[in-house]
Formats: C-alpha cells, structure tokens, sequence
C-alpha cells in the first residue's frame, strides 16, 4: 500500500484504508492472514473471542511475515475486549468471575501473546455493555492499558446509537479514535454518528459492508461506474467509501478477491460520481 492508502489518527496512528477481517475463517486463519500480508494489506482487525476468531491463527499468520522481512511497524493490528455475553462460556479467554476491569487485562495479555506482539495499535470494545456504568469501568480498564502503552489508540465497535456514542466520548478520558459498525440502510448508514465522527476526528470502520447492501451494489448507478472503470461494483463502493474517509473491513479468502480490494487504489471517482453514490445511502 502506498502512503496516500493510510488515514491518521487524532492519535497520530497511521491507519490502512481498508483492512483485512479475519472472522469466522477458523483453522484456516493464519494462512490467510499471511496471504493477505504478502498481497499487500497492512491492517488486520481480529478479536480475543474463539468463538468468532482464531486470534492465535492471526498472530502465527503475522509471525511468518515478520519471518519473511516484514516489519511490525509497519502493520496496523487491531483486536478487541469481548464482554462475557459475547463469548461462548466453554470458551472464555479470561476469568468470568474476575471483576470488570480484571477481565479487560486478562483479555488484554492474552492477546498479546496470541497475536506475539508487545502492543496493539488499537483496543477495541467489542460492544457496549448493558449497563452503561459497566461500559464505563470497562473502557476505564482499557484507559489504563492505552496509558501503559499497551495500545496505541481505543475504540469501540457495534455502537448504534448516538446519544450512547457521544456520552462514551464526553466521560471518556481517552477518547475513541475509531468506531467500527456494520454499515447498512437499517441503521440509516449511521449518519449522526458519522457526522459527530467528523466533527471530532475519529475514524469510521464498516463491516458487512457488501454483505448488508446487495441493493446497492445492483443499483444502476454503481453497475453504470463500474463498467465506466471496468471494476466490480463492490471495488466502485470500496473506492467511494476511501475517498470519503470510511475505512472497511474485507474478509475474502481467495487471492483474486483480496488482489481486486486493494486494487481499488488504482482509481478514483470524481466529486460527481461520489455524489452519486451518496444518493444511494
């Protein structure tokens, strides 16, 4: 990826404009993951939940590209804090009787060792918890670790409404540097988050971003700009979404597919054709 590919945080974290999912790709993780760093992707979102990730897959899939030259540095990794409901109980990566905040430095180490690093350049919130006041001692808990320079940055995923994004941001010391929600018309495309994104600089992530808007990707507008730059509608919708500052998650498991999602850097829409885009959300 070249250096214009990279959006930078209020943190000062360079972050790729698309980056590489690793959910649900089981046994076959690490291979994977080494593929699409070999390919070019230079972000790797993962999560300490076995029940939807191998984030050890992801750490030996890393490790063989280190072997291979590549410098930590120059990776975006980025995990997550998965609160108890989200985890399968035969399978939780920290104590379950452990206070809150034991829970997150728990979760915390065993991601460093699985993902065999000494830092993330971002801890993400898996989702907020049902009681706002957990959702705080738990962010809290992550504060300590971003202050210990375990993590670079903080952030929070699978927040969908406003008003509980824009309290987290108010009480929080350490302020979310990114928001990673599925992006799809039932959330309305998450425009008053991403409006207050704006306005504070914190980064949007999408996830299922093609998944979730199949009548998008038909629509005549993006079949008329994908012949126009003979791309896929789905690399048109990528493109669109770098060009304004959106940054999705892809999770393919072919080489053509991850080939054709960093591809989408070898074009741009013009401010008209973005506008029609627009329209469609």
């Amino acid at each position: 990826m070249n250096p214009n590919d990279f959006l930078t945080s209020a943190y000062g974290v360079r972050i790729p404009r698309i980056i590489y999912g690793t959910a649900w790709k089981k046994d076959r993780t690490a291979a994977l993951v080494e593929q699409a760093i070999g390919l070019g992707f230079r972000g790797i979102d993962t999560a300490c939940q076995p029940k939807h990730y191998s984030e050890a897959g992801v750490g030996d899939g890393v490790a063989a590209c280190l072997h291979r030259g590549i410098n930590r540095s120059e990776l975006y990794l980025q995990t997550k804090f998965t609160s108890l409901s989200g985890q399968d109980p035969a399978r939780v990566p920290y104590d379950p009787n452990a206070s809150l905040s034991e829970q997150v430095a728990q979760s915390f180490q065993t991601s460093l060792e699985n993902l065999q690093t000494d830092y993330l350049d971002c801890l993400v919130l898996h989702s907020p918890l049902a009681n706002p006041q957990h959702t705080m001692e738990v962010w809290q808990a992550m504060e300590q670790i971003f202050h210990s320079g375990g993590a670079k940055q903080l952030g929070i995923s699978n927040c969908y409404d406003p008003q509980q994004f824009e309290l987290l941001y108010r009480n929080a010391t350490v302020k979310p540097a990114v928001i990673q929600n599925r992006f799809y018309a039932e959330s309305g495309y998450d425009r008053d988050i991403r409006d207050f994104c704006r306005e504070h600089r914190i980064i949007y992530q999408s996830f299922w971003t093609l998944t979730a808007n199949p009548t998008v990707l038909a629509h005549a507008t993006l079949q008329m700009l994908a012949a126009k730059y003979r791309r896929s509608a789905a690399q048109i919708f990528f493109r669109y979404l770098s060009q304004i500052d959106i940054i999705p998650l892809t999770g393919p498991t072919s080489e053509s597919h991850m080939r054709e999602d960093l591809a989408i850097f070898d074009f741009e829409l013009t401010a008209d054709e973005c506008a029609a885009v627009e329209l469609l959300l």
